[in-house]
């Protein structure tokens, strides 16, 4: 089992900035990649940034070049830094991992981007 712990989420204006922490604890050494998905109200959930144990990135082509998404292994926590918010970044974001077999789900941090 892997547990998730997200913090970081806010309310910031459009064009400001946010930080995300995802801290990762149990049985952390089968994890094989790490992202964060956010879902907005009414929308289905969608992936946004993910990163490999051996540190490739994916991200949503909406959020490329103003999201970046990182670990720290020695920390086990996995971050996301949001650049340029706009209003419709708005949501929950939640943080993923998967071990190949199962995927774990954070309980998520709320987002909200004022215009």
């Amino acid at each position: 089992q892997v547990q998730l712990v997200e913090s970081g989420g806010g309310l910031v204006q459009a064009g400001g900035s946010l930080r995300l922490s995802c801290a990762a604890s149990g049985s952390i050494f089968s994890i094989n990649a790490m992202g964060w998905y956010r879902q907005a109200p009414g929308k289905q959930r969608e992936l946004v940034a993910a990163i490999t144990s051996g540190g490739s990135t994916n991200y949503a082509d909406s959020v490329k070049g103003r999201f970046t998404i990182s670990r720290d292994n020695a920390k086990n926590t996995v971050y996301l830094q949001m650049n340029s918010l706009k209003p419709e970044d708005t949501a929950v974001y939640y943080c993923n991992a998967a071990d190949g077999l199962l995927d774990y789900w954070g309980k998520g941090t709320l987002v909200t981007v004022s215009s």
